[in-house]
């Protein structure tokens, strides 16, 4: 059974399955991972199906770093290597197919998903790690993209006006189950009836019939993606922080999945620059 760091041949083998197998979940083709993890092992000297998730974990990471979507299921796992990193910046710059089927999905128009039981979509927040991705050697390479699609993803308004409506659905849903058909007549689509301006996508309301003031973000992709939000979403959270909760939809594509974060968004996550507001000195 081989063991220790992984050898440039192996980073190489599993990078290539792993963008393959991507390829195909992206462009929404069937594949069995099991089956290619089986054919894989041979190739890297009997290394343990233990070892091999890892790593592909480690490649999940390194491309939500580079703004790029993962596999569903491989949560990333930081602290990778710099060779993995090297052979995946190697990859990516000439994966043209690969990236022309990430726009696609990016853009591609959705619809509400349907649900068996749409109450049973909640679950916890993902745990914070520990610090930013990182690799675990100094001064490792970037992979850097010309676009980024987590970004060109959360600029799809078919998504986002299908993650709304989904909710609305959940809403009325949590409320009827709850016995208060009133509150559930008197939800309101703020983002459609009163514009973005508000902060918020969807008044909603407690059982005790306080108002709930809902912003959804809508993925694909998995859990651990990032969302964007804007300047006055965060101040709007800082300011009603009582009644604000931010609704996470993810794995929207097939499988949908919700957690939520009540109150001020600074609060709850931690909050990057994702450009600057600049003018002449």
């Amino acid at each position: 059974m081989s063991g220790g760091d992984w050898s440039r041949r192996e980073v190489e083998a599993i990078v290539d399955d792993y963008l393959s197998m991507l390829a195909s979940e992206l462009a929404g083709t069937p594949y069995n991972k099991a089956a290619h993890r089986r054919a894989l092992r041979p190739v890297l000297g009997g290394r343990t199906e233990q070892s091999i998730e890892f790593k592909h974990a480690n490649i999940s990471a390194v491309l939500l770093d580079a703004g790029f979507p993962y596999i569903a299921g491989y949560k990333p796992r930081s602290n990778y290597q710099a060779l993995l990193a090297d052979v995946v910046a190697e990859r990516m710059a000439c994966a043209d197919q690969l990236q022309e089927v990430a726009a696609a999905d990016a853009d591609r128009p959705m619809v509400v998903p349907e649900v068996d039981d749409i109450l049973a979509v909640l679950t916890a927040a993902p745990k914070a790690a520990a610090g930013p991705r990182k690799a675990a050697e100094a001064s490792p390479p970037v992979v850097r993209l010309s676009t980024n699609y987590i970004e060109r993803e959360a600029r799809n308004r078919s998504l986002g006006a299908a993650g709304e409506l989904f909710v609305l659905n959940y809403e009325r849903a949590r409320l009827l189950h709850a016995g208060r058909e009133s509150l559930a007549a008197r939800i309101e689509h703020t983002s459609k009836v009163r514009g973005d301006h508000e902060g918020y996508d969807i008044l909603s309301f407690e059982e005790t019939g306080q108002e709930r003031l809902i912003e959804v973000k809508t993925t694909k992709y998995g859990a651990e993606t990032p969302f964007f939000v804007s300047r006055n979403e965060v101040w709007t959270s800082e300011r009603r922080p009582t009644l604000y909760h931010l609704y996470r939809l993810y794995g929207f594509r097939q499988a949908p999945r919700l957690y939520t974060l009540p109150g001020a968004i600074g609060q709850s996550c931690h909050l990057s620059a994702a450009s600057f507001l600049a003018m002449p000195r």
